[in-house]
């Protein structure tokens, strides 16, 4: 008697205690699925922002690339005109060697046309 007594108590206890009611279930989940929603909506917002500033970076890199490519062409230009102002100064320099040859040249005419010229007058008072 005292088991049957147990039993019947027992399963009173369990259908006192009952199941939960919508409203209850509702009242309880709805704080959740809000707090859920607001989280997804920021985690959508950050991957947005995030593939935005992944595409930022691939169009920094390409660009970075496109400087660097510049770079090494204006560097290869700059080395060709300083081999090209080295030959420069070397030819200068050979023509300025040559302007003063020429000069001496043009001194030495002179001088030997004055010589010449006294000789012409010497002979012509003789």
């Amino acid at each position: 008697m005292k088991k049957a007594v147990l039993v019947i108590s027992s399963i009173a206890l369990l259908f006192a205690s009952g199941c939960a009611t919508k409203e209850y279930v509702k009242t309880q989940v709805d704080p959740v699925s809000d707090r859920i929603g607001r989280i997804e909506a920021r985690m959508n917002a950050v991957e947005s922002k995030l593939d935005q500033v992944t595409k930022d970076t691939e169009s920094l890199k390409s660009q970075s690339q496109a400087d660097r490519a510049a770079i090494a062409d204006a560097k290869a230009m700059a080395q060709k005109a300083e081999a090209e102002a080295m030959r420069a100064g070397g030819d200068a320099s050979k023509a300025e060697a040559a302007a003063k040859k020429a000069e001496e040249a043009a001194r030495e005419a002179e001088k030997a046309a004055a010589r010449t010229e006294k000789m012409f007058k010497l002979q012509q008072k003789k």
